[in-house]
């Protein structure tokens, strides 16, 4: 069974800082490509950032560019979303997700993933 295990939310004044985890097991194959998808209050899941095995090439939404690092421990099996300068509008839910193999699909899209971890969320205040 494939389970992804997310940490690290929690609650944060603007400019601060948060770092997310994302475990994966029960995964057997070693090229998939991993990352992050937010949800705010009456919108759509949207992909934050993303960052492929072995390579680590990394995406980001244009929203977080300079603000947001992700970064993956191989070994581990560990993903991390390094947060700074935050702001309100980046409250949400924060899911961690995985891509299979096949890498063709853009990881923006959330239908490309091929598992989702149950979320943790974040909220930003002024």
């Amino acid at each position: 069974q494939v389970q992804l295990a997310e940490s690290g939310g929690g609650s944060v004044q603007a400019g601060g800082s948060l770092r997310l985890s994302c475990t994966v097991s029960g995964y057997p194959d070693t090229t998939n490509r991993m990352g992050w998808f937010r949800q705010g209050p009456g919108q759509g899941r949207e992909g934050v950032a993303f960052i492929s095995s072995g390579t680590h090439i990394t995406r980001y939404a244009d929203s977080v560019k300079g603000r947001f690092t992700i970064s993956l421990d191989d070994n581990k099996r560990t993903v991390y979303l390094q947060m700074n300068s935050l702001k309100p509008e980046d409250t949400g839910m924060y899911y961690c997700a995985l891509q299979g193999p096949t890498l063709l699909r853009s990881p923006f899209d959330p239908d490309a993933m091929n598992y989702w971890g149950k979320g943790t969320p974040v909220t930003i205040s002024s």
